[in-house]
């Protein structure tokens, strides 16, 4: 038939099973979903390989190592979206929400300068049919940042804005609650020498004060009011989880204790955290290991944040650790529970009539390397 696609012999990974047998695609759809496998001579024989739905990445600010390769060096915008969009679906990645940073915590960036750049170079690849990813916008809101509440209402109007998250990165509290990791942090990360890192310090824990609270406050209620998903960061206890549900906040990006995370969970929050801190084996912040949370039941999603390859990767480590996650269950983490935290109920798992978003992996001792993705039935990959 005409637009129709036979995958067979393959490992496929649905909502609860992992079975031998062959899924059919018709008109960018999944049509048939069947154990055993098809003889018809059009088959495509994917060996034994897995096969599993498209991932979807809710926070990964990939396109700024783009945008900026070294430091001083602004990429053209178009190019630095195509050669990211490369590396997303290279990492089985069908569906991506971009985050584009508002409120710069480097004392020497221009975060804020490339955000009207990055956002139309996203929207003009996207609408030109040129991405094999499907891109989504994730605001970033930096809270402690004077500008943040004026550029946030200028760019929440973009149709391709989802999702918003917001954040205070300030010293002494949330993720950074011990100011010798966030002296460790920022001087590594920026180069700054120590007065340099001393007045920067006071200007952030200045501007917490005068703007955080305000700013919070007003970005939900406006998100809200839109029917877009927000998202706490970096909660540390149980006031700033009742204060992100109180909110309506639906998704909890990266609490950092273990306190947080039950919070969370008892408050119909999604606990989201980063598949680096699988593959990596702990926090680079020195917060909460996310298999430990996964062992409590209390992880639902995972984000590559930095590194798109972590994400299909960390889904198999979670599933053979010592915890009760199943294959099943883990890439659930990385593909339906995400859509669905997002509002996107089309996607995100391999069933019938649903879109046919698709990786084809070969497992190497354990790690999957991926071979073949579609989208909407169409390879990309």
């Amino acid at each position: 038939m005409l637009n129709e696609l036979i995958l067979s012999n393959a490992q496929i990974v649905t909502a609860d099973r992992v079975f031998h047998g062959t899924v059919v695609l018709r008109d960018g759809l999944i049509a048939e979903v069947d154990d055993g496998i098809s003889y018809l001579p059009q088959a495509q024989d994917l060996q034994g390989d897995y096969l599993l739905p498209g991932l979807i990445e809710l926070h990964t600010d990939n396109l700024e190592r783009h945008m900026t390769p070294r430091p001083g060096v602004d990429w053209p915008s178009t190019s630095a979206v195509m050669s990211h969009d490369a590396q997303i679906i290279a990492a089985g990645i069908t569906t991506v929400f971009d985050a584009l940073s508002i409120g710069d915590v480097n004392p020497k960036g221009n975060r804020m300068q490339k955000l009207p750049a990055m956002l139309e170079a996203i929207a003009a690849a996207n609408a030109s049919g040129l991405t094999r990813a499907e891109h989504r916008l994730h605001l970033r809101c930096e809270l402690c940042h004077p500008d943040t509440l004026s550029v946030f209402r200028d760019l929440v109007q973009h149709p391709l804005v989802q999702l918003v998250s917001v954040m205070d990165h300030s010293p002494g509290q949330r993720q950074f609650a011990l100011e010798s990791k966030y002296r460790e942090y920022y001087m590594g990360k920026y180069h700054l020498t120590t007065t340099q890192m001393d007045e920067f310090i006071v200007l952030q824990v200045a501007n917490s004060k005068l703007y955080s609270d305000r700013y919070r406050r007003a970005i939900v209620e406006d998100c809200l009011a839109r029917g877009l998903s927000v998202a706490s960061h970096d909660d540390a206890t149980l006031a700033h989880v009742e204060e992100s549900a109180g909110f309506g906040m639906s998704i909890a990006e990266f609490p950092t204790t273990l306190e947080a995370a039950r919070g969370c969970h008892r408050m119909g929050m999604s606990v989201l955290m980063g598949a680096p801190n699988i593959v990596r084996g702990g926090s680079h912040s020195g917060n909460v290991a996310a298999a430990d949370l996964a062992k409590e039941g209390l992880l639902d999603i995972l984000s590559s944040d930095y590194y798109p390859a972590s994400l299909l990767q960390a889904a198999f480590m979670l599933a053979a650790q010592d915890n009760d996650c199943t294959l099943p269950q883990a890439v659930a983490m990385v593909s339906r529970t995400p859509a669905h935290s997002a509002g996107l109920k089309d996607r995100g798992e391999i069933a019938v009539g649903l879109r046919a978003d698709l990786i084809h992996a070969k497992n190497l001792n354990g790690l999957p390397v991926i071979q073949q993705v579609w989208r909407e039935a169409k390879r990309v990959f």
